[in-house]
């Protein structure tokens, strides 16, 4: 390594050449992770497939996801509509690909809501025990009590059925989770060496859980994130499909199941197709949870 004098002696001076490989290296075996067997290429491979959906599928869509065409009512699937239409000549596959935006929105909102007053409850619970964190807890296992479902349902019936309401109705019920997880990750670093150091020089209790604790506890939250997405997108489905959910027009993907049972023998393709966009999405998701861990581990690792 080259080196400069100075008041202070040699200094290494970095090789830009050099420095950039090791950066470079890890990139590459970041991405290696995502190809380094079948399951994780499944999995991030149907979570490129959501997104891209998501992002672009109103411009990718051959039709209007909600204007009818009563002249192609129940269209088995062909070259004109991959997917067949629907009870009011919909094209599915449009409807299929424009409903990735709303599971996507649904899945941000719920579960980024739910892991941030989550994360900053267990934080304070974890940190400062005692009677706030008896208080805490004892709180949180009202809603853990609840079943989670049947408290969405509940909720969302309270309410005017709309995809706000829905997001509204997850929400309330996706926090406690986060709430344990990182509860049990502070119980078992704040006793840690550099915690106690960390008190002794007078760092307040703000920045000891945002400058330590917080990001010591990102490897197991962000996976758990990964993971709830998927479910996040079933569960909103659950609720579209009972009729608590999306509304029509909405390219809705349980709404979409709903609308079809009725004819589901004779027009499977109605509630086939918008039934395996929701199975892929969910399976993407959990599958690049364990993608995710694997990328967490290999930047510990280096």
């Amino acid at each position: 390594m080259l080196t400069r004098r100075s008041k202070a002696g040699e200094i290494p001076v970095v090789n830009d050449v050099g420095d950039e490989l090791p950066a470079r290296s890890g990139r590459w075996s970041v991405v290696r992770v995502c190809w380094s067997s079948p399951v994780n290429a499944l999995g991030t491979l149907l979570v490129v497939v959501v997104l891209i959906d998501a992002l672009f599928g109103q411009v990718i869509a051959p039709y209007s996801p909600t204007v009818p065409n009563y002249n192609a009512i129940f269209s088995a699937p062909s070259l004109q509509h991959l997917f067949g239409t629907d009870e009011v000549g919909r094209d599915i596959f449009s409807r299929i690909l424009c409903g990735a935006r709303i599971a996507l929105e649904v899945a941000v909102v719920v579960v980024g809501i739910g892991a941030g007053v989550g994360t900053v409850i267990g934080l304070i619970a974890g940190y400062f025990g005692g009677w706030v964190d008896e208080f805490l807890m004892r709180m949180t296992d009202v809603f853990l009590a609840l079943p989670p479902l049947v408290l969405a349902i509940a909720i969302a019936a309270m309410l005017q059925p709309s995809l706000s309401h829905t997001m509204l109705a997850l929400t309330v019920l996706w926090w406690p989770w986060y709430v344990r997880l990182i509860r049990g990750q502070v119980l078992s670093l704040r006793e840690r060496e550099y915690i106690e150091a960390a008190r002794a020089v007078g760092v307040s209790p703000l920045g000891v859980m945002s400058r330590h604790l917080l990001p010591n506890t990102l490897a197991p939250l962000l996976v758990q994130i990964s993971l709830d997405f998927g479910f996040a997108i079933l569960a909103a489905s659950s609720l579209s499909f009972i009729g608590l959910g999306v509304q029509q027009p909405s390219p809705d993907w349980g709404l979409m199941i709903a609308d079809a049972q009725a004819n589901i023998k004779s027009v499977w393709w109605a509630g086939a197709f918008p039934g395996f966009a929701i199975i892929f999405a969910v399976l993407g998701f959990n599958l690049f949870g364990d993608v995710l861990n694997d990328m967490l581990d290999l930047t510990h690792a280096t």
